[in-house]
Formats: structure tokens, C-alpha cells, sequence
């Protein structure tokens, strides 16, 4: 059954036959001890490998260089008043250290999003066709090892980091693309939100934990343990993966067979049944996907800013000392994970048990997650020295930032989840560029380190973020699209 026309009759096409049970065909499987959430919580752990091992260079790279060349870039003082520092532990300083510039540690940590854009749609296609479990397991395996060889890539010269930095990217662009595919045949609709917000859930954890970790690491260690620690976990993660995970229900061996068939049946009138064929013309006019890209771009513009400049933030203006500095740049993303995840109980609450539809929550929650968070954020810039002020407001804007979680940010699923992955790689294209041009043109703005310069910023991710939730809210939709159902007799008709 082909689902056409408006959102409302999309969800009430979708509705009844989750609520009233079809017939008995579709009976809810319980919560506990099941297999989809199994699988949530063991990708939500892959998305914490990920996350760390991309933040981690930004703690480590500090302590990567010289300090008497550093002593002559910046250490003038912050414009606040510092804040005492804990007097270091002596320990053995045998890791080696580098006399980079700033326009090479720019290329060092920018080096990652040049091969994490390049995977995105490529990761998408790959997943649906040969299978979103391994595509994702090697890509983080292969991203865990060049994290394992960082330390010697350094010491060879700042070009063979850069290469390992780029393939590191290149892994880890696949992971979500390929993730949404497998949640394309794992996702129950009327779960979509709790299910997914768990799984990503992990990203925002990955950062939490890695930022402040990573400054222990270097402070009570040296940097080159920021990197076989992070590794060794992920090597873990690869393990479990590989045995406790499948592609789909019907190749699950251990999986219920009422949990199977409550999932299967729940998903057969929203799967399209044409096997390898992908509708790319329709894709790349999608009205409703080009909502998500906007949506999806402007508000990585201040999660990339943020996650890059938050410690330098931190440092110049406030006054933070390095150890410090991790803590507290990690409690914006420890309210944005809670956010997350009582969002998406919240959104399918909405959704199943005060029938609301998906179209009215999606882009309720999506304004919530991005007009919040630019309000906050321009708020914080006229906090002056309240450091308390300043670390409640950005946390405040940042948690907000979590409710898009269960707005555009899983929207691919409900205009076309049989080929969620290849959508999600598209937007997330385009959602990198923030982070390869965000951080720079902010550092172009802050050559001072003024509190005004900060306040520009600020301004302009707050208004990037403003346009994307007006055209999001202009032109989002919540029900499968026609394009997206297609049968095989149908196929060449796109």
C-alpha cells in the first residue's frame, strides 16, 4: 500500500494499525530483554567510540606542542581573571613534542571533516547494498586502528598525521549513514524516537567523557594514552558488535518471534519493495529532504563552533585553566544527551498516545532545539565575566540543542526509510561544510579575544540557526513520501 497525500493521512494510515493491534498482527513486544534495544544500547556505545576518538587530538594536541614555542603565541592572559590552576604531578614526560603554528594545527584538526564528507552518500548506497552491520563495524575499526597509530604518525611529521586524520574521517563517515539504514529495518515507527535518541544518545556521551577524560589522561600521563586508551575501547565495541548484531529482524537468530513479527509487520507498509533500485532523481528534488538539509546544516553551524572554540572560550575569556577547561566544556553535552533522550520518550508519548502527527512534533521539537539554543547562546555572550552565568547559559543552549534530536534530525526515517541512509549521508554532507568553515571564520572574528568579537560569533549562530528552524518549519513533512514506496512495476517510471 502505497501511502499519498497530505501528513495527516499518512499518520492515519500509519496509526491504526499500530494502535489497534491489526488484527493481532502487530502485537508490541516488550521493552526488556529485547533485541531493538539491545541494539540500541550497543550502538549508542559505538556512537561513544566515535565521538571520542574525534575530539580527543583537540585535549591532546595541547600537550602535542612545545611549550617554549608555544609561550610565543598566546599566553597573554585571559580577558577575565584566572582562575588557580592545580599544581601538575611529576611523572615521565617521554612522549614526543612538536613545534607546530597555527596553520598547521588548524590542518591537523580540520584534517578529519575532509575525509568524513567525503563517505557520507557513498556510505548510504554501500549500507543498502551489502548490509549496514559490517560497513559500520569496519568503518569504526579501520577509524580505532589509525587512532592507534596516531602517536607514530606524529612523530613521522605533521603531513602523515594529517593522512591518518583524513582516513580516520573517511571510517567514521559511514557510521551514520549506515546506522540509519540499519534502523530503517529495526525501528518500529511508533519507537522511532526512543529508539534512535538512545542510540545517538552515545555521541553526546562520547564527548562528555572524552573531553574532561582526556585532559586526566594528558595531566596525570602523557598525550600518546589519550589515543591507545580510546582505541582499546573501541577494539572492544568491534567485538560485541560483530557477534551481537544483525542486519535485520529476519536474520537475528536470537531475536523473539513476537518481537520479530511486531517489528517486520509494523514496517511492511513503509519499506519499499524494490529491491536495489534507488529513485535518485525524486531524492535530490525532495522538497522535504532539502527542509532536513537546511535544518540539519544550520544547527551543526553552532554544534561545530561550540565544539571546537568552547575550550578556547573557556580559556581566553573565562579564564579556565586547561584541566578545568575539560570539565566544563563537557557540561553542555552532558545536557544535551539528557535532552536527547527525554525528548524522544516525549515525542513518541506525542505521538502514539495523544495521536498528535509526526509532522506537528517533528518540527515543534525542531524549533524547540534550535531557536532555544540562539537565545541562550547570545545570552551567554552578555554574561560578561559571570563565569557561572556564562557555563549555565551555553549548557542551557546546548541541552536545548538536544530536543532536535526527535525533530529533523530522525525525520529521514519517517519521508523514507528505505533509504534513510543514503538521505542521512546527504544531509550530513552538507552538514560537515559547518565544521570545516564554522571554526575558522569564528577564529577570523576573535584575532582580539574581545567579549564584542565573542558577541559576533555568537550572533551569527544564532541567526544561521534561526533560518534553518523558519525553513524547516516551512517545509518539513512527516509521512512517507510516494517516491519512497515505490513497487518494482512502478521503478522505471522515476
Amino acid at each position: 500500500m502505497e501511502r499519498y497525500g497530505s501528513d495527516t493521512e499518512g499518520e492515519d494510515q500509519e496509526r491504526p494499525l499500530l494502535r489497534r493491534g491489526h488484527e493481532d498482527k502487530v502485537q508490541r513486544a516488550p521493552v526488556c530483554c529485547s533485541s531493538r534495544y539491545g541494539l540500541a544500547l550497543l550502538s549508542s556505545y559505538g556512537f561513544f567510540v566515535v565521538y571520542s576518538l574525534r575530539v580527543n587530538l583537540s585535549v591532546a594536541m595541547v600537550e602535542m606542542l612545545n611549550s617554549t614555542h608555544q609561550s610565543n603565541v598566546n599566553h597573554s592572559g585571559s580577558l577575565c581573571p584566572a582562575h588557580p590552576s592545580p599544581a601538575r604531578p611529576k611523572h615521565n614526560h617521554t612522549a614526543s613534542l612538536y613545534n607546530w603554528d597555527s596553520a598547521t594545527q588548524g590542518w591537523i584538526l580540520g584534517s578529519f571533516f575532509y575525509g568524513y564528507i567525503l563517505t557520507q552518500v557513498p556510505g548510504g548506497y554501500l549500507a543498502g547494498r551489502f548490509g549496514p552491520k559490517w560497513l559500520m563495524g569496519l568503518g569504526i575499526l579501520g577509524t580505532v586502528i589509525f587512532t592507534l597509530l596516531t602517536p607514530i604518525a606524529a612523530d613521522l611529521g605533521a603531513s602523515y598525521l594529517i593522512a591518518v586524520r583524513v582516513l580516520e574521517g573517511i571510517g567514521e563517515g559511514v557510521t551514520f549513514p549506515a546506522m540509519y539504514t540499519m534502523w530503517a529495518a529495526w525501528a518500529p515507527p511508533m519507537e522511532r524516537s526512543r529508539l534512535l535518541t538512545i542510540s545517538y544518545i552515545g555521541a553526546q556521551l562520547g564527548t562528555v567523557i572524552s573531553l574532561p577524560l582526556s585532559g586526566e589522561i594528558c595531566f596525570y600521563l602523557n598525550w600518546t594514552y589519550v589515543f591507545y586508551v580510546f582505541g582499546a575501547v573501541g577494539l572492544v565495541w568491534f567485538v560485541l558488535w560483530v557477534f551481537l548484531v544483525f542486519d535485520s529482524p529476519n536474520t537475528h537468530p536470537r531475536i523473539s518471534e513476537r518481537e520479530r513479527l511486531y517489528i517486520t509487520n509494523s514496517l511492511k507498509n513503509e519499506l519499499s519493495t524494490s529491491s536495489g533500485y534507488i529513485p535518485w532523481r525524486s531524492i535530490v528534488t525532495s522538497g522535504p529532504l532539502w527542509a532536513i538539509v537546511v535544518a540539519h546544516f544550520s544547527y551543526n553551524w553552532t554544534f561545530y563552533t561550540l565544539l571546537t572554540l568552547l575550550p578556547t572560550y573557556m580559556n581566553n575569556i573565562l579564564g579556565f585553566s586547561i584541566q578545568q577547561n575539560g570539565m566544563l566544556s563537557a557540561l553542555p553535552y552532558l545536557g544535551c544527551a539528557v535532552m536527547a533522550v527525554v525528548s524522544g520518550q516525549v515525542a513518541d508519548y506525542l505521538r502514539e498516545t495523544c495521536n498528535y502527527p509526526t509532522v506537528i512534533v517533528r518540527k515543534v521539537f525542531s524549533v524547540i532545539g534550535m531557536i532555544g539554543p540562539a537565545v541562550f547562546l547570545v545570552a551567554a555572550g552578555y554574561t560578561g565575566c559571570d563565569y557561572t552565568l556564562a557555563v549555565t547559559f551555553l549548557t542551557i543552549s546546548s541541552a536545548l540543542g538536544g530536543v532536535s534530536a526527535s525533530g529533523f534530525n530522525i525525520n529521514h526515517l519517517d519521508i523514507a526509510p528505505s533509504y534513510a541512509g543514503i538521505l542521512l549521508g546527504i544531509t550530513n554532507t552538507f552538514a560537515t561544510i559547518p565544521g570545516m568553515v564554522g571554526p575558522v571564520i569564528a577564529r577570523a572574528l576573535t584575532t582580539n579575544n574581545t567579549i564584542e568579537e565573542w558577541q559576533t560569533v555568537f550572533y551569527i549562530a544564532a541567526g544561521i540557526n534561526l533560518f534553518g528552524a523558519f525553513v524547516y518549519t516551512l517545509f518539513g513533512r512527516g509521512n512517507v513520501q510516494p517516491w519512497a514506496v515505490h513497487t518494482p512495476h512502478s521503478a522505471h517510471g522515476d
